[in-house]
């Protein structure tokens, strides 16, 4: 069997960081919609307040899955090279 030297292996050429990038706008999104449902039982606070409560959230949800979920539960370092 003969083997080609010019076959594209994807993992070679396609870069690391772009799943990072995925992985961030994944977790923004979650992070945003579930904030603005949480942030609709506070209706009877005052628009500022709320911008406040739903910036908490989505800090707080961003936060957890970085810190918490991803560095302690699921063991994958955050900022290291490969």
């Amino acid at each position: 069997m003969v083997t080609h030297d010019n076959i594209h292996i994807p993992s070679e050429s396609f870069p690391h960081w772009i799943w990072f990038v995925i992985e961030f706008a994944i977790v923004l999104a979650v992070s945003a919609l579930l904030s603005r449902e949480i942030t609709g039982a506070f209706e009877n606070l005052e628009e500022v307040m709320q911008n406040w409560v739903f910036m908490g959230c989505l800090s707080g949800i961003f936060g957890a899955w970085y810190i918490i979920i991803r560095g302690f539960i699921l063991k994958k370092p955050i900022l290291t090279s490969r």
